[in-house]
């Protein structure tokens, strides 16, 4: 698929729909210097919009802010696209067009039809986050964010994520 020709407008459309994950015990991988969980879902209307909810957490000792989840949307065919990432503090995150520098704050990645067409990362701008400090309170907010369900039976709240362990 050409992501050149995707919209703001259709990015939104993605990142809002409704999903149901799939695999809510999906298992945690350990890495070579992280560990990460996977996890599949599917769009609630008839789209058939397939996605990724992907976490990473970096295990070396005093990296505990060096962390990153984000949702993937699976194109019809095959190829994979970044829709949002939420990130940790560990780095000084540029926005390459607007040359605007975060600075070391915990932000928010969002794919956006500017920078596809500028021929950067589409997720490449990113704004500062104040809403999560750790990797579960990243995850709480991409999963409200993103309206992801099926984790838990009723409304995720924080002390469910022993599901993210």
């Amino acid at each position: 698929m050409a992501f050149e020709s995707l919209t703001d407008e259709f990015i939104e459309d993605l990142i809002s729909c409704r999903k149901q994950v799939m695999n809510p015990k999906a298992r945690e991988v350990i890495k070579p210097g992280h560990k990460q969980i996977n996890y599949i879902f599917h769009a609630l209307d008839e789209s058939g919009h397939e996605f990724e909810l992907f976490t990473r957490e970096n295990i070396e000792p005093g990296m505990e802010d060096d962390f990153s989840c984000g949702l993937l949307w699976n194109a019809p065919d095959g190829e994979r696209f970044i829709l949002c990432r939420y990130n940790g503090p560990s780095h000084n995150h540029r926005n390459q067009i607007d040359k605007q520098s975060l600075g070391l704050v915990c932000h928010v990645h969002r794919a956006t039809e500017r920078y596809i067409k500028a021929n950067r990362k589409p997720d490449g701008f990113a704004f500062q986050a104040d809403q999560y400090v750790s990797l579960n309170e990243a995850i709480y907010c991409l999963i409200n964010d993103c309206r992801i369900e099926g984790f838990a039976s009723g409304e995720v709240n924080m002390n469910q994520f022993d599901l993210f362990k």
